[in-house]
């Protein structure tokens, strides 16, 4: 995700509320920050938030919350006019699965300690922010939250602590709890980060960390595919073709994201753990066999231990946790039942 200036903060609040105009519907977008008041898990007793959001799609329509993985921002779809596609732009449009002509979409920048003034930020932080962000938005209920991986865990500790706000979830890999492989993973990540600070070194410690993020992500199937060529001699030592690819994925990174932040979202993952027998909130969980971060053994025990009605829905896919990325052809009709 990219971390929002003072400037930038500034610049999306006085760009509140821009009103677009189309020829078969009119598109109402605000992007904008507000000041939101709740008590952070880690923290010390009630303070004053800012949250930065995006609330898109046809004016007075149902609101459908969706966040994805630590990486994505508010930035879920680009209206007309904008420079770059949101990060799930083929799934939230007009006309689209989540179809901005029938829904609207709110959407927060994750939150982060030095934004709470906490030590550490929890799933609970950001669907406490989500709640109150629905209330000063004048929302009684949101229609679904839509939640992708960390998005996810979002989601269920939001539909855990306000059963009211939400009418249905739409889990996309994600979990009530991480899974102790995937936080050993993580851990590691972490800890090269914390081994760059000290040492001075701190983008080429996250850019190594992304590199092996980016190997949990995605399908054995799929490197196999892409990558199974002989190494090449360049540069005083052998190549092999994955390294190029991997070297790209961190600087990539490193160019949207910092240090700080992804400890402090990693961090959040891994301290995740909700009881699913507390959320009472019909679900729709989807799990993809080759996801090797969140086992489809674990969406298997969720939807068992939800005290709401729950479905599961296998999609086969070769790009492992990533597919909810990869393959908006088999998930838009999933979501697109789920929302009627």
């Amino acid at each position: 995700m990219t971390f929002q200036s003072e400037a930038r903060r500034t610049e999306a609040s006085q760009a509140a509320c821009a009103v677009l105009a189309e020829p078969r519907a009119r598109l109402a977008a605000q992007r904008s920050t507000r000041r939101l008041r709740f008590s952070p898990k880690y923290g010390s007793g009630p303070r004053e938030v800012e949250v930065d959001y995006l609330w898109c799609g046809a004016p007075g329509a149902p609101t459908v919350i969706v966040q994805g993985g630590i990486s994505a921002d508010r930035d879920v779809t680009a209206l007309d006019g904008d420079a770059a596609p949101g990060w799930w732009q083929a799934l939230v449009g007009r006309g689209a699965a989540i179809d901005l002509e029938r829904w609207r979409v709110l959407s927060i920048d994750w939150l982060s300690p030095d934004r709470l003034g906490a030590g550490s930020v929890s799933s609970e932080d950001q669907a406490d922010a989500l709640a109150a962000l629905l209330g000063e938005l004048g929302i009684a209920q949101a229609h679904a939250f839509i939640g992708s991986s960390y998005g996810a865990m979002v989601a269920l500790a939001f539909a855990a602590r306000h059963p009211r706000s939400v009418d249905r979830l739409l889990l996309l890999a994600g979990a009530h709890r991480p899974h102790p492989l995937s936080t050993a993973q993580r851990s590691v990540q972490r800890g090269i980060v914390r081994l760059g600070q000290a040492s001075g070194q701190a983008d080429e410690a996250l850019a190594l960390a992304r590199q092996l993020a980016i190997t949990t992500y995605r399908g054995s199937a799929e490197f196999g595919r892409r990558f199974a060529g002989g190494p090449e001699w360049r540069e005083e030592r052998f190549h092999f073709p994955v390294e190029d690819y991997l070297a790209h994925q961190g600087r990539r990174f490193v160019e949207r994201f910092d240090a700080d932040r992804f400890l402090a979202l990693s961090e959040s993952i891994d301290l995740h753990d909700v009881q699913p027998e507390q959320i009472p909130v019909p679900a729709t969980l989807i799990g993809f066999p080759s996801d090797r971060l969140v086992p489809l053994a674990d969406l298997c025990e969720l939807q068992r231990r939800l005290h709401g009605p729950a479905t599961l829905e296998v999609v086969e896919s070769p790009y492992g946790h990533d597919a909810f990325l990869k393959e908006p052809e088999q998930l838009a009709p999933l979501l697109r039942e789920a929302l009627a």
